[in-house]
């Protein structure tokens, strides 16, 4: 007679010491870290965050200048309203378009611009040559200089009566009279851009030199032992390699691109041609004393900043193939 086989309850095995100090060693080191963030996470919510949710609340209300405490709310009005059988609001407003229209002109431009420049200048600083380290602290200067000071410098330069560009493109016999390049619609846009340029192409040279000098040299030993040409082993070997540096860069001059003011407001203050998203904010709120209309406006700025960051950000990690 056999005896009947009884299966044996599951019998809970306990993980590797080794394992368990490792997770907790891991759980230390989060409660560590997020001890120490605190207290920058509290002053960033009172700093940035409450400014935030109050521009938001503003946006939806009638608040002037001169009171915002007896504001009353109104909804969306200042975005978008139908009344008499027209639309208004802030969506309708053409100016506002327009505005948005030379931001991202202005931002596409220019960061291009100084992406292409600044790979060029990188490449020419990590070259070896007599006197290297000088001419890396000169190109360093313009980026030094605030760009309040140089928006102030480069609008004396362009100034149609004494600026010296004038001067020299009279003097070549490139234009016969002086132009106004801060004043006329046709030039404004694009002289703001190249100070814009000027003083920005140091940053993403920077960055760029730093990815350089990171690279291991046995790749480029190797190509020019095989006879490889210079430009084939840069779009094959080199941009490949400092394509995430090059992420970073861009990353961080569109932000600034995206809510520029200062340097636009210097050189042709209100003027439709190169009005920004920030200067009609601005203009709303100062000017106007409109408190809820340039909330409105502002809040459409950080919305347009913000979903114009996470589109490059999602491009940038699907572009180098990093899993989310």
């Amino acid at each position: 007679m056999s005896t009947p086989v009884t299966a044996s309850a599951p019998q809970r095995v306990r993980p590797p010491r080794a394992s368990y100090r490792a997770t907790k060693v891991r759980r230390q080191r989060v409660r560590a870290a997020w001890l120490f963030l605190a207290p920058m996470l509290v002053a960033l919510a009172l700093v940035a965050g409450w400014p935030l949710l109050r521009t938001f609340y503003l946006s939806f209300t009638d608040a002037s200048l001169s009171d915002t405490a007896g504001a009353l709310f109104i909804g969306f009005e200042n975005y978008l309203v139908y009344d008499d059988g027209a639309w208004y609001g802030l969506l309708t407003d053409p100016v506002w378009w327009r505005s948005v229209w030379n931001t991202l002109f202005f931002s596409v431009v220019s960061v291009s611009l100084e992406v292409v420049f600044g790979i060029i200048v990188a490449l020419l600083l990590n070259a070896e040559f007599k006197g290297r380290i000088l001419v890396r602290a000169a190109v360093l200067i313009p980026w030094a200089i605030p760009t309040i000071v140089s928006a102030k410098m480069w609008a004396w330069m362009l100034n149609d009566q004494f600026g010296i560009i004038n001067h020299m493109l009279l003097a070549l016999g490139i234009i016969d009279s002086p132009i106004a390049w801060t004043a006329n619609a046709t030039y404004s846009m694009w002289a703001v851009i190249m100070v814009d340029v000027w003083k920005t192409i140091p940053f993403v040279a920077l960055l760029v030199l730093a990815a350089l000098q990171m690279l291991p040299k046995d790749c480029y030993e190797a190509a020019e032992v095989d006879g490889i040409h210079p430009v084939k082993v840069f779009f094959r070997v080199t941009l490949p390699l400092i394509t995430p540096a090059l992420l970073v860069a861009v990353i961080f001059r569109l932000l600034d691109a995206l809510r520029v003011f200062d340097v636009i407001y210097v050189l042709t203050s209100n003027s439709t041609s190169t009005m920004t998203m920030s200067i009609y904010a601005r203009q709303q709120l100062v000017e106007f004393q409109d408190v809820g209309y340039g909330s409105a406006a502002s809040t459409l700025l950080f919305l347009i900043i913000a979903l114009a960051t996470v589109m490059y950000l999602y491009l940038g990690r699907r572009q180098l193939g990093v899993d989310q």
